[in-house]
């Protein structure tokens, strides 16, 4: 049977978003950018309306909801606030790993705040020489009695100015390439650690920036899952960010489209509405038609992962392509909405600014083209 309906608990769980996304979220996206900061008190308000836990099982404070269900989320949130959506995808990621991997007392211990969104987790994966190739990575962590010593920098890490700890990946066994790689929790404030945010472009509320680990001492407790298993343990995860990620992006072009759609019907030019000029609606129908079939492949990945069936090459499909459609209708609603739209005054400039980064964030284009060509081809004709 195939079924495209969702359930009447989605429905109304992606009614509520929207309102609160439209009302509260919108009117205030813009001003977060300009003032350069985090509105810590609206990822708390996400965490009150359950979106921060929805990947965190009910005995610690979450919902224990889908992947389908969690991608509503991430939809319906980023067409108020592209950034917020990082409350949905980096905590689904984090969530993830810790409630799969770690031990009773770090679930007990950082899962509880991370759902009522107390607590921010980011996570630390991608180096200065290590971007793509996660595998190349440097920082070590070398264990001496009962803790490890982590050394090393992590680089254009998603929240490393205003997270409250890191799930950060290191070389315990340095001659083992990916096989040797652990992750540890690792507080912000813990002795040695250092954060650095970067003047960016897009996403500036969310703090990307560097991470510098210096002698920072971790007791053991802090280790994610086994030693040396740590990059098996995110790679899955990424299936499911890159899906969120997809619909985090249509979500903003979404929004955009619908806004662009109000200002073509009531703005005039020789005489009649804009939207009767085949050069204004067709572009619009084009893109569209794009993000919904983005929007059609990320549940339908999602709805995979639900029902534990591979998903990979769907995953990185939707990351490929989503954020590139997302940008190219942002980019296409801005030129129809005229000049005022290039203004901060409307959303459309910074919707574009903030997709863009998410071309590179979690796997370039070309980096997942090649995971696709992996998962179809095989293995061993994989593509460098």
């Amino acid at each position: 049977m195939l079924n495209f309906t969702f359930s009447n608990e989605q429905e109304y769980f992606r009614e509520m978003l929207r309102e609160f996304s439209l009302n509260e979220l919108l009117p205030q996206y813009t001003k977060w950018d300009r003032e350069k900061t985090h509105p810590r008190h609206l990822w708390k308000k996400l965490g009150e309306l359950g979106v921060n836990g929805l990947r965190i099982p009910e005995e610690y404070g979450g919902s224990g909801a889908d992947c389908v269900t969690t991608g509503i989320a991430a939809e319906e949130i980023g067409r108020g606030d592209f950034n917020l959506t990082y409350a949905v995808m980096l905590n689904a990621l984090a969530s993830e790993i810790i409630s799969n991997h770690a031990t009773d007392q770090l679930k007990k211990t950082w899962l509880p705040q991370i759902a009522s969104g107390d607590k921010i987790v980011g996570v630390a994966i991608t180096e200065p020489a290590a971007g793509t190739d996660a595998a190349g990575i440097r920082s070590t962590a070398v264990h001496k009695g009962d803790r490890y010593i982590l050394n090393g920098e992590k680089s254009g890490i998603s929240a490393a100015t205003i997270g409250d700890a890191f799930i950060v990946f290191a070389k315990t066994d340095p001659s083992s390439g990916s096989k040797g790689i652990s992750a540890f929790v690792v507080p912000a404030d813990a002795p040695g650690v250092e954060c650095k945010g970067y003047d960016d472009m897009g996403n500036v509320p969310i703090g990307r920036g560097s991470i510098y680990l210096t002698d920072v001492e971790v007791p053991e407790e802090n280790l994610i899952g086994l030693e040396n298993n740590g990059f098996f343990q995110v790679m899955n995860g990424f299936d499911l960010s890159r899906l969120l990620i997809g619909l985090q992006c249509a979500g903003a072009a979404f929004q955009s489209i619908d806004e662009t759609i109000e200002h073509v019907k009531t703005r005039q030019a020789f005489g009649r509405p804009l939207a009767k000029f085949q050069g204004v609606s067709f572009p619009i129908v084009t893109h569209y038609t794009q993000l919904e079939l983005i929007k059609w492949q990320a549940y339908r990945g999602l709805w995979l992962r639900d029902n534990g069936k591979k998903h990979t090459k769907e995953a990185s499909s939707v990351k490929w392509l989503g954020p590139k459609y997302a940008q190219e209708a942002i980019h296409e609603c801005m030129l129809l909405n005229g000049h005022y739209a290039y203004t901060k005054e409307m959303p459309l400039e910074q919707r574009l600014r903030d997709v863009i980064g998410l071309e590179i964030g979690d796997g370039t284009a070309q980096a997942n083209q090649m995971v696709i060509a992996r998962e179809l081809i095989g293995k061993q004709f994989r593509p460098y």
